[in-house]
């Protein structure tokens, strides 16, 4: 061990050191004769660093069989394999939908996730964008809301995905909305259901507020029914509060904009008792129509829509397809 020990400190620093551990940005530093920042600054390519001192750091790191980590590699721009998600809600059961099959194909694809949640607040999420632009990460899926800086998505152009929202000028998957409701009020129509009142979300929501009440208004003119509606915000306790508003006796079912308002309604028609009175919703939630056998609710194809953005973004990044625009058709 001792004739070991002396052959071993006998050998030149650089041998020596890697073969006793994983070099360090400081170990190449000190290796070449330069400072810690010296050594970033070559692996971020910065062009103010001297050519004769960039060669002599890069030789040395040949030399060494430094391997930068992930951070390094992104700061110098290379691939860290790292997609950016962000959601509007980590609670909302349709994105956390869509988010497993998603994770599931960008993990086969070799990518780590980061998730982020915007809150639908426009300046959260213009935030997440930059912490997500700085780290260089390779792609981003974001999910929208109406008041999204879609300009901000753009940016990334090739490198970004949306999904509940259109775009113009990056790759969109929107879910169709007005047929969710299409679905609903036909399968009630199937049940000799004609009194059907709505519960939705403002509309200056424009996908799940605006056009899904447009398809109940659109419903009501072309069958000649009044319309029975209200909106307010999308939250199961707003929609129990609206119920009063909506419920009449003549009231054979309230067509519900979402599971999560569906969960408020069918609560306040257990209190009225009014379970006679069938509730739909949108989400396709199997615990909601397992607990209340009554509710039936239109899955609006969350999980084919998040594989199908991990997909399109796998194949952006590796130059095999355009930006494109694909609208999700519900699962019935």
């Amino acid at each position: 061990m001792r004739e070991y020990a002396l052959a071993f400190s006998s050998l030149p620093f650089n041998v020596r050191l890697f073969m006793s551990k994983k070099l360090t940005i400081l170990d190449i530093a000190k290796l070449s004769g330069v400072g810690k920042s010296t050594v970033s600054r070559v692996l971020t390519n910065d062009p103010k660093v001297k050519p004769e001192t960039r060669e002599r750091v890069e030789r040395v790191i040949q030399e060494s069989g430094y391997s930068p980590s992930k951070s390094a590699q992104s700061m110098r721009g290379g691939s860290q394999k790292v997609i950016g998600v962000i959601i509007s809600r980590l609670d909302s059961p349709s994105e956390n939908k869509a988010v497993s099959t998603m994770l599931a194909e960008l993990y086969r694809a070799d990518y780590d996730v980061v998730i982020m949640e915007s809150q639908l607040d426009r300046e959260k999420a213009n935030e997440h964008l930059q912490v997500l632009k700085r780290r260089n990460v390779d792609g981003i899926i974001v999910f929208g809301f109406t008041d999204c800086d879609i300009p901000a998505i753009e940016a990334w152009e090739h490198k970004a995905v949306v999904i509940a929202l259109d775009t113009e000028n990056v790759t969109s998957i929107n879910y169709d909305n007005q047929q969710v409701i299409n679905s609903a009020l036909t399968h009630l129509a199937d049940q000799g259901i004609s009194e059907v009142g709505f519960i939705g979300v403002d509309p200056s929501d424009k996908s799940t507020g605006e056009l899904r009440l447009k398809a109940y208004l659109e419903w009501c003119e072309n069958t000649g029914s009044i319309a029975n509606y209200r909106t307010g915000q999308l939250h199961h306790e707003s929609a129990y509060q609206l119920v009063d508003e909506v419920l009449a006796p003549a009231t054979q079912a309230i067509v519900c904009a979402s599971d999560t308002l569906a969960l408020g309604v069918i609560k306040r028609l257990q209190e009225l008792q009014r379970e006679d009175v069938v509730v739909t919703g949108v989400g396709g939630n199997d615990l909601l129509s397992f607990l209340f056998p009554r509710v039936f609710s239109i899955d609006p194809g969350y999980q084919p829509a998040g594989k199908l953005a991990a997909n399109l973004l796998i194949s952006q990044l590796l130059g095999n397809a355009e930006i494109s625009h694909h609208t999700q058709s519900p699962i019935l």
